[in-house]
């Protein structure tokens, strides 16, 4: 499928049917999971394996189906846990699955299982979860969202960040390479 046709079908119904599968695994499993929080961050951050979800879905589906699955799953899961919406760290998440979905542009299906990809995913990865928390410490700290000083701010980065980041590295490949072992990893078709 060419570039432009890539572009096109992020609202097809597979699409659609991909962001909505990708919002309700990572909402009910970031629900299950806002019970365990990671130590010194003042109850603040869960530990989150389930993270690999939206950076798996926007590699496999492309940014846009990470970027929902990532925003709309954290939506419902902090509504459903805290009866609250935090705006900012809704999009965090969000960017989380949209930022490692570059690699749908750059890596071909084909190559999922090979180790330059999972190299270049990890990258991807990691990017994804500074960017995403960075944004979100930045936005409580500038806009006063939550807490305000900027050591509190930087510690939610520093922990989130972090946890995202491990959890997206260890998670995301194996996520992957079981999604394309499954599904033969054949080439996308238009």
């Amino acid at each position: 499928m060419s570039k432009s046709g890539r572009i096109g079908s992020f609202f097809s119904s597979k699409q659609i049917f991909a962001m909505f599968v990708g919002t309700l695994l990572y909402a009910a499993l970031t629900t299950l999971f806002n019970v365990n929080q990671v130590p010194a961050s003042g109850g603040l951050i869960a530990f989150r394996p389930m993270v690999a979800i939206p950076m798996l879905f926007g590699i496999v589906f492309g940014p846009v189906a990470g970027f929902v699955s990532g925003l709309l799953g954290n939506a419902l899961s902090d509504y459903a846990s805290y009866g609250a919406f935090s705006w900012n760290w809704e999009i965090a998440s969000g960017l989380l699955g949209a930022i490692p979905g570059i690699a749908y542009f750059v890596i071909s299906r084909t190559d999922w299982t090979k180790a330059r990809t999972f190299a270049r995913i990890i990258v991807l990865v990691v990017v994804a979860s500074v960017v995403g928390t960075g944004f979100a410490a930045l936005a409580d700290y500038i806009f006063h969202v939550g807490f305000g000083p900027i050591d509190t701010a930087f510690a939610e980065f520093t922990s989130a960040g972090l946890t995202d980041a491990i959890n997206g590295v260890i998670f995301t490949p194996i996520l992957l390479y079981a999604y394309a072992r499954a599904f033969g990893a054949r080439p996308r078709k238009g």
